[in-house]
């Protein structure tokens, strides 16, 4: 089941994607889940980011040509940093370029949903507490974070964070999926979701051994390569099989 997150004339309401338009639920997919008889058109759907967690938990250095082209080592465990939550948007809404950097870079990834209180989760039970699967784009100020190596600075501007466009429920993160960003149409990273050093059961087992998950919270798995840099006026889609596309146009401050 896809389920997307829309804004309705009365309210943010939770809706599943059918053949004919969007089934507005009432509830959410975390708690009191039920349909009711309102479809909404395709085109008239205002989506956006499927879910508002907690927090954001970003996985760096998880492809091993990413690696490379960083310039780094590969890692013995899953390196792990927080993103905030008002770093989030949804599809269509645009990527601004704070003034503060001059190199913005794109970051295509997998997001992990968590559907249920996560803490000290085995790797054998870690699909348990995942409600699906979306897209995302792990947007970074390069230039920031080469000056003093702080990822929150640079990753944790407003809008650096789009998801979207709906939780795929029924996802095998273990399939050959893939995964991909275009700039203008441009292809710019191409990958496997297999080529990951560290699969999706090994990140939650790592991320729960250290913090409480909560519903609705978010795992970004990590970027293949070809991040590059993205500038106003360009549109940024990223394609995840089995999921959709999400697009984002890109704005100067």
């Amino acid at each position: 089941m896809k389920i997307v997150r829309m804004q309705t004339d009365e309210g943010i309401r939770y809706g599943g994607v059918e053949p004919d338009g969007i089934r507005i639920y009432d509830g959410t997919p975390f708690v009191a889940w039920q349909p009711t008889e309102v479809l909404v058109d395709f085109g008239k759907a205002r989506l956006l980011a499927p879910v508002f967690p907690t927090k954001v938990v970003g996985v760096g250095s998880n492809y091993a040509m990413h690696v490379e082209e960083m310039g780094r080592q590969l890692p013995d465990s899953p390196t792990v940093f927080l993103k905030p939550s008002t770093a989030v948007v949804g599809p269509g809404r645009p990527i601004v370029l704070p003034a503060l950097s001059q190199e913005v870079h794109h970051e295509a990834e997998l997001v992990v949903v968590i559907g249920k209180v996560a803490r000290k989760v085995a790797v054998e039970d870690a699909s348990s507490v995942v409600l699906g699967y979306t897209a995302g784009n792990d947007v970074t100020a390069r230039d920031l974070q080469r000056e003093d190596g702080q990822f929150t600075r640079a990753k944790g501007f407003d809008s650096f964070c789009p998801l979207g466009p709906a939780i795929e429920t029924e996802y095998d993160p273990l399939e050959d999926f893939s995964l991909e960003c275009r700039v203008n149409g441009e292809i710019r990273q191409g990958t496997s979701i297999n080529d990951m050093i560290f699969g999706v059961a090994e990140l939650i087992a790592f991320v729960t051994s250290v913090m409480t998950l909560l519903p609705g919270d978010v795992i970004m798995t990590g970027t293949p390569s070809g991040v590059g840099p993205i500038r106003h006026g360009d549109l940024v889609e990223v394609t995840l099989e089995g999921v959709g596309t999400l697009s984002n146009p890109v704005v100067a401050e």
